[in-house]
């Protein structure tokens, strides 16, 4: 079955987007330690960047139904080289602070935007797949973004790599700009005259894809809270060497790599819904398995589990939203999803950081277990709002 070529030079475009991203992740929180930022300032500029997904992601959807996917895609891709170049040549919190909810709204921006693209080039029978790619490609240039970045800062300043960031998001610009057509993807059409049919409301679109919010949800919640407050957890806890926790990261990062695409095909062909609901179950397991395993080893392979189950389930969650959602509604739908996912973000590191001061690492451990254990219950409430559950009942009736 041919796929969309579009789809593909989406794929290039998130890859060389990953990688200025990854650039940026990197370096930000060392280059903001080297200017004398304490630690709590620090991680409040990181929920600056929260804030600003959150504040953007339903303007996002509304600039797209004016202005088309593509155009709005590559109006937040020049936003966010101007917001990553910059970044460097400030030394106040507060132009900091300011340049990072912008860069979050430039981020969330380009998120919606391709993923409304995505969803409308993607076949029905295949968009778990196709959303898996989307993620791979994503990933991929996460992990090549630091290896970039090491390099420039070995050879030249970590300026130098911020800008090096920007000129990277200005090829992704000008591929985009040079191989992408104005199609008018995502821009809402009048009405048709005599028409009755209005568009969904916002709360009718929740009601479609709430399975796929409150998972998006958990997954901005506890990566956010993870990539803070595991290593710190084990080295507490488990007497674990503060520099063999730097590879945990990455762990995770492969076993999202290695599962993506199975889960995809697989929600494919049984479940979006099915498939999410076992990952979680799985994920959660491996979260409790934190507070009861003390090998570095076995713990590093439930780093590496989490990855290809709680990770995984991002790329399926989208192709669910995608197939209980009108065409006409993507621009809608995305936003609403990138709303849960930053709320997530946003809330997951102080209530954790709370858990953690005052009753340890384990409450927090247990915290995170049960907001996925939520998730697991919800989805088996609402099994009904997958279609292959509706058409297993139907075919069990029949």
């Amino acid at each position: 079955m041919s796929v969309d070529p579009n789809i593909g030079r989406l794929y290039r475009a998130t890859f060389l987007f990953g990688i200025a991203c990854g650039i940026s992740i990197a370096l930000s929180s060392l280059h903001l330690d080297a200017l004398g930022f304490t630690k709590p300032q620090i991680g409040t500029l990181a929920a600056w960047f929260a804030s600003g997904v959150v504040l953007m992601s339903l303007p996002a959807g509304s600039l797209i139904r004016r202005f088309s996917a593509r155009n709005t895609l590559l109006a937040f891709m020049v936003g966010y080289a101007i917001c990553v170049t910059g970044f460097p040549f400030l030394k106040s919190y507060a132009g900091i602070a300011a340049i990072r909810a912008l860069d979050g709204a430039c981020s969330v921006g380009i998120w919606v935007s391709s993923e409304t693209i995505l969803l409308s080039r993607a076949e029905s029978g295949r968009k778990a797949h196709l959303t898996s790619l989307y993620a791979v490609w994503l990933s991929c240039g996460y992990i090549a973004g630091p290896i970039v970045a090491k390099l420039v800062t070995a050879f030249a300043s970590m300026p130098a790599a911020f800008v090096l960031s920007g000129v990277i998001s200005l090829v992704a610009f000008f591929y985009i700009f040079t191989r992408f057509a104005d199609d008018g993807l995502g821009r809402e059409l009048p009405p048709i005259p005599g028409s009755t049919e209005a568009p969904a409301q916002p709360l009718q679109i929740l009601s479609r894809i709430k399975n796929s919010c409150f998972a998006i949800f958990c997954y901005g919640y506890f990566q956010a809270s993870v990539v803070i407050f595991l290593p710190l957890y084990l080295i507490a806890s488990k007497g674990i060497p503060r520099d063999r926790t730097i590879v945990l990261p990455a762990l995770f990062c492969l076993g999202m790599l290695a599962a993506s695409n199975a889960a995809g095909r697989l929600g494919d062909r049984i479940g979006h819904l099915l498939v999410m609901r076992l990952l979680a179950i799985v994920g959660t397991t491996m979260i409790l398995g934190f507070v009861f395993l003390d090998s570095y080893l076995l713990m590093c392979l439930a780093v590496l589990t989490a990855g290809a189950t709680l990770a995984a389930m991002s790329p399926v969650s989208l192709a669910l939203q995608g197939i209980v959602t009108e065409r006409k509604d993507y621009s809608r739908s995305n936003a609403i999803y990138n709303v849960f996912y930053a709320a997530g973000m946003l809330l997951g590191p102080p209530i954790s950081s709370l858990l953690f001061g005052h009753y340890g690492g384990k409450a927090m451990l247990y915290h995170l277990a049960a907001l996925w254990s939520g998730f697991i219950v919800f989805s088996m409430v609402f099994y009904a709002d997958d279609p292959a559950a509706a058409r297993a009942a139907q075919v069990s009736r029949t």
